[in-house]
């Protein structure tokens, strides 16, 4: 959103559907898609009862948001969003689990958090990722919600040292201040890598930067699905217009 991200298939134009789960059964096909990209694509080792689909416990707390092709009606995009209540809810974020967010506790009443973005492989040019944050813009808005929290993933097929350069890059200009700094619990050995000069970042990486999200520190290590996680806050008084005016267009 924004973690555990994973876009549209340029060679034919579509005017694809956004719009939230509203059954058991949408949810469903959320998971099975993640299942899809994140188990069989990216080999990650997914902790889940039902094999075939990625279901975890924060799922029935989440609203989860979904992208459609209009030809075949599958599902070939998905964010799951928990809102500060349904946090509350459930006891904790998601991010809590590879991040210290003691210094955010005082934002948990107006923060949602973003994850499990995924978008199918044959559909990866932008659209569909472009319409998920449409969705998730318009239910901020709708809620009233002020700040976005998650993860962004970056693949580690190098052992690490692309996300080592990608750290000591947006360290530079996109580091959150100081009292909004959270703590890997389980650190990527920064030290023990060789951060690559000309780093190559993420789509989904590099558009919340663009969009005027902050880095809040450094870099978690996921060892079930092999990333590097680099902890994101986006505050919504932060959003860039042009891309604000964007999404809300697209929705």
């Amino acid at each position: 959103m924004l973690q555990k991200h994973a876009g549209q298939d340029t060679r034919i134009k579509k005017n694809f559907s956004v719009s939230f789960a509203r059954h058991q059964d949408e949810v469903r096909e959320a998971q099975r898609l993640r299942w899809k990209v994140f188990a069989e694509e990216m080999g990650a080792r997914l902790n889940t009862p039902e094999p075939g689909l990625d279901i975890d416990l924060y799922d029935a707390h989440c609203e989860h948001l979904l992208v459609r092709d209009p030809d075949s009606g599958e599902v070939v995009g998905t964010y799951r969003i928990l809102s500060p209540s349904a946090a509350k809810r459930v006891g904790n974020y998601y991010s809590e689990s590879e991040f210290d967010l003691t210094r955010l506790q005082h934002l948990r009443g107006r923060m949602v958090e973003l994850g499990r973005s995924c978008v199918h492989a044959d559909y990866r040019s932008g659209s569909v990722i472009t319409l998920l944050w449409a969705g998730l813009a318009e239910y901020m808005l709708r809620n009233k919600h002020e700040y976005l929290i998650g993860c962004a993933s970056i693949g580690m097929a190098d052992g690490g040292h692309n996300a080592a350069g990608i750290w000591h890059a947006v360290r530079e200009k996109h580091l959150a201040p100081i009292e909004w700094h959270v703590f890997p619990r389980c650190p990527l050995p920064l030290d023990a890598l060789e951060s690559v000069a000309a780093p190559l970042l993420p789509p989904l990486v590099k558009g919340y930067l663009r969009l005027g999200a902050y880095v809040c520190g450094e870099p978690a290590w996921d060892p079930d699905f092999n990333t590097a996680d680099l902890p994101i806050l986006l505050p919504l008084n932060r959003l860039n217009p042009s891309y604000a005016r964007h999404f809300m267009k697209a929705a």
